[in-house]
């Protein structure tokens, strides 16, 4: 009889710099570059307000990263979301809403594998390279480059958390390098800089910005939006199961990503106000895609203008391997509490990495690739990804309030603010905030007047929750039949 120590495992091999590149990586992307821009198009009227918006959206972000380093604490293991809420809430809530996550980032994974390839081209434009631009242009080029693309940050995946850990901090310095550039830049300009450089240009002349009272309504709105830019930070919980010193490393990671995120988003967005006047971006956002990088290219030099893209690029390009992670590892203690097909349990003997759901968690990266190429659109997987992880956020705040109901022993586990008296608090604001987020959102998706049914992020989230239940109801009714116990599976942790 083989002893089960032999058994390949998960190691603990990831360390706090890793830990926190991986939820930094995840969050800092799209969100920066393009959403505090497009957002002028997608809730009209927010005009000169996106600022405050933006730091409002802030606080139930922090609220959720409070009920992560509490339930990280005290249940450090693979698939971190899964886990806590599934023995501190419920299993069944635990598996759909961390289903609909898996969905949705590995939506979002193939949606930022086919966005990367634009950024590219327009590297390209900026260097003078015609050719190279017009050749990434073409659809079928479009659509290699960004499977070659997803495919290789796969690779990095399957070689190991250590290989993982020595690609993705470099290109973390990279980015924060090459994101300094349009802060430096957007504070060295104002309103009058940019509209002499536009007339110089023959771009015509700034509109004159007439902005009315803001109205609750659309301000709640705008600060729903804005909240997919601090989506990512839970990544770091899916490494539960390969952080060094967990019960310290992983909460402490989760505080240092959001603050450092926050605070960079902050300082990025108002440069980039502060250098071109929102009256400008809300026009030209009614009729055509915005990034950062174009708007200041109006300002800088070509050379300047190829940097800031880059930095664009490798934004993009990071989020890939940090979210490609934390999918993997979802599946991963799925199928270690079997409710999921045993096989995706297979670890490498070597390299000690979850391959069998990397490489799937990569085929369902590929779908949203070729759902992003044949729609011709992004921004639905955009939408998905922002109410299943609003959910998500709100059933870890519900589950720091159940925990010690529901799970008395693993509660005693907790060792940040292992106090009921903060949270408690905390909690609940968690909850009273992202539950209305997540109602103002849905509500604006539903309201959309929209060409078909399916174009509605709710409905198609529907969809995969009613996936989710099916599976679930399946997975447990055969354990049962096997005879397990699943009460007692889910009172207790996975082992290490």
């Amino acid at each position: 009889m083989s002893d089960p120590s032999d058994t390949p495992a998960l190691r603990r091999q990831l360390g706090l710099l890793g830990l926190a590149a991986t939820g930094i990586c995840s969050m800092m992307g799209a969100s920066i570059y393009v959403i505090p821009i497009m957002i002028q198009r997608s809730v009209p009227g927010i005009g000169p307000h996106v600022m405050p918006a933006f730091l409002f959206a802030a606080v139930p972000a922090v609220l959720a990263a409070f009920a992560y380093a509490i339930l990280a604490s005290a249940m450090p293991r693979a698939g971190g979301s899964y886990v806590y809420a599934s023995r501190g809430l419920h299993p069944y809530l635990g598996f759909v809403a961390s289903f609909s996550q898996w969905f949705g980032l590995s939506i979002a994974i193939g949606v930022v594998s086919y966005v990367t390839v634009p950024f590219l081209r327009d590297i390209a434009v900026a260097a003078g390279w015609t050719a190279t631009a017009g050749t990434l242009d073409a659809p079928a080029v479009r659509l290699t480059v960004a499977l070659g693309l997803l495919w290789t940050f796969v690779g990095v995946n399957l070689r190991g958390v250590k290989a993982y850990e020595r690609t993705l901090v470099p290109l973390m310095f990279l980015m924060f390098a090459l994101g300094a550039i349009v802060i430096a830049a957007g504070f060295l300009f104002d309103h009058a800089d940019f509209a002499a450089a536009l007339a110089a240009r023959g771009g015509g002349t700034v509109p004159v910005g007439a902005s009315g009272p803001l109205r609750p309504g659309v301000f709640l709105a705008a600060s729903a939006v804005l909240f997919s830019s601090f989506i990512g930070f839970d990544s770091i919980a899916q490494a539960g199961g390969e952080a060094r010193d967990p019960g310290r490393s992983l909460p402490l990671a989760v505080g240092i990503a959001v603050v450092t995120v926050g605070g960079f988003y902050f300082l990025f967005t108002s440069a980039v106000y502060h250098a071109v006047p929102w009256s400008f971006i809300q026009e030209r956002a009614r009729t055509q895609d915005l990034t950062a990088p174009g708007l200041l290219g109006y300002l800088l030099s070509p050379r300047w203008t190829v940097l800031i893209v880059a930095g664009a690029a490798v934004a993009l390009v990071n989020d890939l391997p940090a979210m490609l992670l934390a999918v993997s590892r979802l599946m991963f203690a799925w199928a270690e509490d079997g409710i999921f097909p045993r096989f995706v349990t297979r670890v490498h003997p070597g390299r000690h990495t979850p391959d069998a759901a990397i490489v799937l968690s990569g085929g369902m990266a590929t779908v949203g690739i070729l759902g992003s190429h044949f729609a011709g659109d992004f921004f639905l997987g955009v939408d998905i990804l922002v109410t299943s992880m609003l959910v998500n956020f709100l059933v870890m705040c519900v589950t720091v309030l159940t925990l010690p109901h529901r799970n008395p022993g693993l509660a005693a586990e907790v060792k940040v603010f292992s106090s009921r008296r903060v949270q408690i608090p905390l909690a609940t604001a968690g909850t009273v905030m992202l539950g209305g987020f997540l109602g103002v959102h849905v509500v604006k998706d539903l309201r959309a007047s929209l060409d078909h049914w399916y174009l509605h992020s709710t409905w198609i989230w529907l969809m995969v929750l009613a996936g989710a239940t099916l599976v679930f109801l399946r997975e447990t009714r055969a354990l049962r039949r096997r005879g397990v116990d699943v009460d007692a599976l889910f009172a207790t942790l996975p082992p290490e």
